[in-house]
């Protein structure tokens, strides 16, 4: 069973970055592929990117290409989600997710993953 907490959401201006944290407890993460899924108000879970476990695939929803950027260190037990060039519609709560059933990203972004974190939430304002 996993265990995951965000951190690294906040307020900030349009065009600014954030570098979105989740750290993983109750098992090694070298396992599992890795995900991050957003929810803005009004709106349903959007899928945003997708590491696999060996970090050889990656996808990205195509409102966030070019501007995310999700990465893993699996010796601190933590994934990343790098944010620039932030837009007022990139604003709701971002959730860190993994599974080890070993599907493609695309399912896992269309479909979501076994665990998850409780969420940070990003607003992008002026």
């Amino acid at each position: 069973q996993l265990h995951l907490v965000e951190s690294g959401g906040g307020l900030v201006q349009p065009g600014g970055s954030l570098r979105l944290s989740c750290t993983v407890s109750g098992n090694t993460l070298d396992y599992y592929a890795i995900g991050w899924f957003r929810q803005a108000p009004g709106k349903e879970r959007e899928g945003v990117s997708c590491m696999q476990s060996s970090g050889g695939e990656t996808a990205y929803a195509d409102s966030v290409k070019g501007r995310f950027t999700i990465s893993r260190n699996n010796a601190k037990n933590t994934m990343y989600l790098q944010i620039t060039s932030l837009k007022p519609e990139d604003t709701g709560v971002y959730y860190c997710a993994a599974d080890r059933w070993g599907s493609s990203c695309h399912f896992y972004l269309n479909y979501g993953m076994d665990y998850w974190g409780n969420g940070t939430l990003v607003t992008v304002s002026s």
